[in-house]
């Protein structure tokens, strides 16, 4: 009768083939899924999502101050004020005469009265009596971008002709257009450095937090001869998937914020608050310019985080040399 001894010293390779010895495939140095890594998944979609709506508002608020900068830099204003025993239909054609032989000038026109209703209708209502309210005249000139004419010698020959004259090259506003735009873009770019960094010390802490938790692992592999490199690399395709992931979500949600926004601001369309805000920065749209900047933040998320986790493990091998 066979000893039980003997059946076990028959049992083959099949046999022994459940039993998991801890440092097999199975044993991933960086586990795929747990609290802390669904923790950072959100930190990083939340961090994204508020770098990209950094990213979008600034290239929207650029595209609006560029537009807004164009229109006007094409046109000026000649303002002709109501004075006592002034002719003003008479000025008026008078400043047209000498706005029109200028050179660099392509086209003047006066606004008629009507148009000046329209102007004044959000402020002071529908019906305004223009004869009761000294209310100047307007002449919109266009001139020529590529030859411009001479602003000083245009506004002295004006005001040689018609006293009343006063012309408005809107020098003043685009510089206050300019400054606002490049201090909205700066602030953008400085909240965007800081939600950058913020997500960079989330992932340096999250490294660590992994570090030790997988010690034992880790210890026993580079005591065992595995490289610095092997180990980060296991480290940085974890942290990379988890990067690209949280970036990418925040992006789609970064998109959907705009397209909510821009279908909110379309409710307000033909009424007196929606005309005014779309004459001042024109519809809330994302471009292409702004899908590029969130493609390129997300990317940058997951390559910060890939980096960062890389180099905090490269520090904490340190210990063991």
């Amino acid at each position: 009768m066979a000893l039980p001894a003997e059946r076990d010293d028959l049992n083959d390779e099949t046999d022994r083939s459940d039993v998991y010895d801890g440092f097999g495939p199975a044993a991933a140095i960086v586990p795929a899924s747990g609290v802390s890594g669904r923790a950072l998944f959100f930190v990083l979609a939340i961090m994204s999502f508020l770098a990209c709506i950094t990213v979008g508002t600034v290239t929207v608020i650029a595209s609006a101050a560029a537009d807004w900068r164009s229109d006007i830099s094409g046109e000026i204003t000649v303002q002709i004020r109501p004075l006592d025993g002034v002719d003003t239909l008479a000025a008026i054609d008078k400043a047209l005469a000498v706005i029109l032989e200028t050179d660099g000038i392509e086209s003047a026109r006066a606004l008629s009265e009507q148009e000046l209703r329209d102007l004044l209708e959000p402020w002071l209502g529908a019906g305004v009596d223009l004869e009761e309210l000294p209310v100047p005249r307007l002449i919109v000139v266009e001139i020529d971008r590529a030859a411009p004419p001479d602003f000083v010698e245009l506004r002295q020959r004006l005001t040689g002709a018609v006293p009343a004259a006063s012309l408005d090259d809107h020098q003043l506003w685009q510089g206050r257009l300019a400054v606002m735009a490049n201090t909205l873009a700066v602030s953008g770019a400085a909240i965007l450095v800081l939600v950058l960094v913020a997500t960079v010390l989330s992932v340096v802490f999250a490294t660590r937090g992994a570090m030790a938790t997988n010690r034992d692992i880790v210890e026993v592999l580079h005591l065992v001869g595995a490289k610095e490199a092997f180990i980060a690399h296991e480290f940085e395709r974890h942290f990379l998937r988890l990067g690209f992931r949280g970036g990418l979500a925040g992006g789609i949600a970064a998109t959907i914020a705009f397209a909510a926004i821009r279908w909110i601001s379309a409710q307000f369309t033909a009424t007196p608050a929606g005309d005014q805000f779309d004459a001042l920065f024109g519809g809330i749209s994302i471009g292409w310019a702004a899908f590029v900047g969130i493609a390129l933040t997300v990317l940058l998320v997951a390559a910060l985080t890939a980096m960062s986790s890389r180099l905090t493990v490269f520090h904490f091998l340190k210990v063991f040399d």
